[in-house]
């Protein structure tokens, strides 16, 4: 039946949007054939909505024909215009937004928990489960299959854990980065035992459903508690309670095992090419392995610019499909040539052409199943990055784009070289030839050095590969980029030398997952060593792991089924995979692995979807609050804030749930009294919401950003909490708040609240009545802690103050974070200063009309300098104890410089602005003196410390004229 809409207005998006309890009219229509309207409060869940049917259809004819209200499902046209069934009727009308107010009532078909999972998995994960089977993709549907298999699996060994194994998963212990105990004599006692305690504390009863256990590891808790002077509150719990909490996730599984027998990415708009004089459209290919061309580039003949070009071309590359290696990838680029305009007369040079970029393709040579691929492939291609000088793109992936509508689609076709398929071969089936034996004297000079091998010392390093294996085993990534990928005989003895090679260390395995080495057999040997990492190692790289899987060629992959397995045997780990994945979900390249590896988890931790689910919705509810006081006029206030947090759905969905940025701990009620919850008058206008946490006595405190990338204050701010871990492990505490920092979608996400605390700005701008001369005194920052740290305990907030003042000295200068100014430092009142907002770093410092505003390595101005020396200007003591501490954290930071470069480098693959190649990472090999003595590192280390401080003046100008240009913003 054809409805008829008024001109302009298409669907109920308007009435959704309204704030407030306005009932809306709704249209249901009865298997019966029978037509209710009755009006719906947008808040009514649909459930109830279902028992209003129910009711109101029972003085209507047919009632009788209608069944038990369980065996009908709601199904509705959604926003993007597609049918969905509305399985979950927990969720609110306002929720699900029909497109149009119409609901139908159809008889369910199918297995109801399995329909009811796979909506919930769909919602949670923001892709809906149809898209992977729309795809009609073999490797698709045996990943999923595979997959499904393997994680219900683990969680089917998980509930047959013994008691403490499955505590151990649940309540992850989080241990205190300390250094090793001497051990007293030569022989270690036997009854020395380790203890592990765990604080669990539950909520109220019947508060949350299921009970939701608050757990904050003790030994962590206590530590953390005295470090801040606030009493430790611990809560024993009854161990049936657990048991209870475990047998409830039991119950769960087996009702999912035992039934068992949304929107599309944002097109991607292609780079406009200007048409200057004669244009022409130009392929460019490449074979690569990694980041190696294996090949001389071939390039098709010209054509001229219209919209269905054809070149109807053989590429020739000069390779044999014999030395294919196993992970060749073909690589395309599409370009225009563009004559510029003609020389002046009299100048003899030619018109000159340039290259201007248009579009990328990437395809695999073998498919998934080790077979060449032959016959026609479609791709739809990327767009070009405008500022890139290589046309070709071998780092980028594999899959093609799934906006075909608004991509260039290149279609090839692979040639049937043989009349049956043709497969890479199994290396076993391949005789080894023996190696040659040479002493390893040479090898050591070659080794040692970091410059780019010559082909003689290539060859050398090839026939001494044994002495590698041996005696030089880290040196494994050496080996590996000298390896001819294209010579059957030299990839099959490497393999073999690898079955037997040392594991190495956790931070030489990173490494190895870079784009550079993409052999099968170099993967899975990478992860047997990754395996050895401690859950809490994991954890400190995870960010990186997941980037990474973006490299991978194939969705079945040795690093993929890793970090599942270690996802779905600790709870911990599972929280921070889930978000790392879904907060890149809308990237159109990642869109479909990540999606198919989100729901493998979610089959794994069935328990765990409800928990996410929580956290999902409250996220949803944040941005709508932020889009609200965004749209509003100049005089929103908090109190409108407050206004709208007061509505039914938004109290709940904002309350009970467990924080993203550290799911230890529960936002129990959201806070509505005084100034609490507000808004913050910065550009993106980032919320700023308190809690009542219940069983903890001080408040917790979220901001929500929406607007910036956070991924870079993410990684800045893992940087400066891997800092802390390996100072620590070395007996030095520099007192660091690497606070909590999580991105959760497309340029939103949270940041922890760091409670009393303010900026250096507020409190030099508070004690003086003007901005010019704020930034000058030098007293506002002693006199603040003074006041706040009265009598005995001034020291100890001045040892606070010096001992994180170095650390972030250190942390800064190594990191190359810049705009650092005084409102973006800050001073907690037990002293410790910490920086925030990490926009820019690796060196890129702002620069205003060609000079470099930001000269200084690192900001050590004289009121810090002033405060360390307790307000004595003859204080030399203290000082000379601040600069030890300094070089003592960097000396350590430079002997942990190869970790710090291998995180970065796997960055590279999340397209941070500032991180794009590694050009980008020579900044940190400079500032960490990779490669240089410790002596020398220090001597360097010295010259910038100096300068820093001969220099604060600079810095003090530069505060002046930022709070200045803050005090006269309209």
């Amino acid at each position: 039946e054809a409805v008829t809409m008024p001109s302009g207005k298409y669907g109920m998006q308007e009435e959704w949007e309204k704030e407030g309890d306005q009932e809306i009219m709704m249209d249901f229509l009865l298997p019966t054939g029978i037509f209710l309207k009755f009006p719906v409060s947008p808040n009514d869940t649909i459930k109830s909505i279902k028992k209003m049917v129910w009711k109101n259809a029972s003085s209507e004819a047919l009632f009788g024909a209608l069944g038990d209200p369980d065996a009908y499902v709601f199904t509705c046209i959604n926003q993007t215009a597609e049918r969905e069934e509305l399985e979950e009727e927990s969720r609110r009308i306002n929720d699900v937004r029909p497109f149009m107010c119409v609901l139908r009532l159809v008889a369910r078909e199918g297995d109801r928990v399995e329909k009811l999972t796979n909506t919930q998995i769909s919602l949670l994960i923001g892709k809906g489960l149809h898209e992977f089977e729309a795809q009609k993709n073999h490797e698709v549907n045996e990943f999923r299959t595979k997959m499904r298999m393997f994680c219900e699996e683990k969680a089917q060994e998980r509930q047959m854990l013994p008691w403490q194994q499955w505590m151990k998963y649940s309540f992850p212990c989080d241990l205190e980065p300390c250094c090793s105990p001497p051990e007293y004599g030569s022989v270690k006692s036997k009854n020395n035992k380790k203890i592990f305690i765990n604080l669990v504390a539950l909520r109220k009863e019947n508060t949350l459903s299921p009970p939701v256990v608050y757990l904050c590891p003790l030994l962590q808790y206590i530590f953390s508690c005295l470090r801040n002077g606030q009493n430790p509150y611990l809560t024993m719990v009854h161990h049936s309670t657990i048991h209870k909490y475990q047998e409830d996730q039991g119950s769960m599984y087996n009702q999912v095992y035992k039934s068992r027998s949304l929107s599309r990415p944002p097109p991607l708009p292609l780079k406009k090419v200007r048409v200057q004089r004669t244009t022409v459209l130009v392929v460019q290919a490449g074979l690569f392995h990694g980041s190696e061309l294996l090949c001389k580039v071939v390039t098709t003949s010209e054509v001229t610019v219209c919209s269905e070009p054809l070149w109807d071309q053989k590429l020739e590359f000069d390779i044999n499909v014999a030395d294919l290696p196993r992970m060749s990838r073909l690589c395309f680029a599409l370009y225009a040539v563009l004559e510029k305009a003609k020389k002046p007369r009299g100048t003899k040079k030619k018109n000159k052409k340039a290259d201007c970029p248009i579009a990328w393709v990437n395809t695999m040579v073998f498919d998934y199943k080790d077979q060449l691929k032959t016959g026609e492939f479609l791709l739809s291609t990327w767009p070009s990055v405008p500022d890139k000088s290589d046309l070709l793109n071998p780092m980028g992936t594999v899959e093609k784009n799934p906006n075909v509508d608004s991509a260039a689609g290149l279609l090839i076709r692979f040639p049937n070289i043989r009349p049956h398929p043709l497969y890479y071969p199994p290396l076993d089936k391949v005789p080894i030839p023996k190696g040659l034996y040479l002493g390893g004297k040479t090898l050591h000079f070659t080794l040692s050095n970091s410059h780019t091998f010559f082909e003689d010392e290539k060859e050398l390093l090839w026939k001494l590969r044994t002495e590698v294996r041996d005696h030089f085993h880290e040196s494994l990534s050496k080996l590996l980029l000298i390896t001819k990928w294209n010579r059957h005989e030299d990839v099959v003895q490497l393999v073999s030398l690898l079955k037997n090679w040392r594991d190495l260390p956790g931070i030489h395995a990173l490494e190895l997952l870079d784009y550079s080495f993409p052999d099968p057999a170099v993967r899975s040997f990478t992860i047997r060593c990754l395996r050895k990492l401690s859950d809490n190692e994991l954890l400190q790289y995870l960010i990186q792991l997941v980037q990474v899987l973006k490299y991978e060629s194939y969705l079945d992959c040795d690093l993929t089924t890793f970090l599942l397995e270690r996802a779905l045997s600790n709870w911990r780990i599972g929280h921070f995979l889930f978000w790392h994945l879904r907060s890149e979900i809308h990237v159109a390249s990642v869109s479909l692995r990540f999606g198919l590896i989100l729901e493998a988890y979610c089959r794994g931790n069935i328990h765990h979807i409800r928990l996410l689910t929580k956290q999902n919705e409250a996220l949803g509810k944040m941005k709508a609050l932020s889009d609200f006081v965004k749209s509003g006029s100049q005089k929103m206030t908090a109190d409108d804030l407050k206004l709208c947090i007061r509505q039914e759905s938004y109290l709940e969905a904002l309350s009970d749930l467990l924080s993203p940025l550290n799911p230890s701990i529960i936002l129990a009620e959201i806070w509505l009294v005084a100034d609490k919850c507000r808004f913050m008058d910065s550009k993106m206008k980032p919320l700023w919401l308190m809690y009542n946490p219940g069983a903890q006595e001080d408040m917790v405190g979220i901001i929500f950003k929406k607007g910036d990338d956070l991924r870079q204050d993410m990684l800045t701010l893992q940087m400066i909490q891997l800092m802390e871990n390996l100072w620590k492990k070395e007996g030095l505490d520099l007192r660091m708040i690497p606070y909590g920092c999580l991105s959760t979608g497309n340029k939103m996400g949270l940041i922890e609240v760091v409670k009393n605390s303010d900026t250096i700005a507020n409190i030099q701008r508070n004690s003086s009545n003007s901005a010019a001369t704020a930034a000058f005194n030098k007293d506002a920052l002693l006199n603040w802690l003074k006041s706040k740290n009265p009598e005995d305990k001034l020291d100890p907030a001045i040892e606070e103050f010096t001992l994180s003042c170095a650390g972030y000295c250190v942390a800064t200068y190594v990191l190359g974070i810049g705009d650092r100014h005084n409102d973006n430092i800050m001073i907690r009142e037990t002293g410790q200063l910490f920086h925030i907002d990490f926009g820019h770093f690796l060196g890129n410092f702002k620069r205003k009309l060609g000079i470099n505003r930001e000269r200084v390595p690192f900001i050590l101005t004289y009121d810090f300098v002033h405060v360390i020396q307790q307000g004595r200007t003859n204080n030399s003591e203290k000082f000379e104890r601040f600069r030890e501490y300094c070089e003592r954290a960097y000396k350590i930071l430079c002997r942990n410089a190869t970790l710090f470069v291998n995180l970065f480098a796997m960055m590279k693959a999340a397209g941070l602005p500032e991180l794009t190649s590694f050009k980008d990472i020579q900044y940190l090999k400079d500032s960490l003196a990779l490669g240089k003595s410790e002596e020398e590192a220090l001597k360097n280390f010295k010259v910038k410390f100096n300068e820093a401080l001969r220099e604060s003046w600079k810095t003090k100008v530069n505060w002046m004229m930022h709070s200045l240009a803050k005090d006269n913003r309209p």
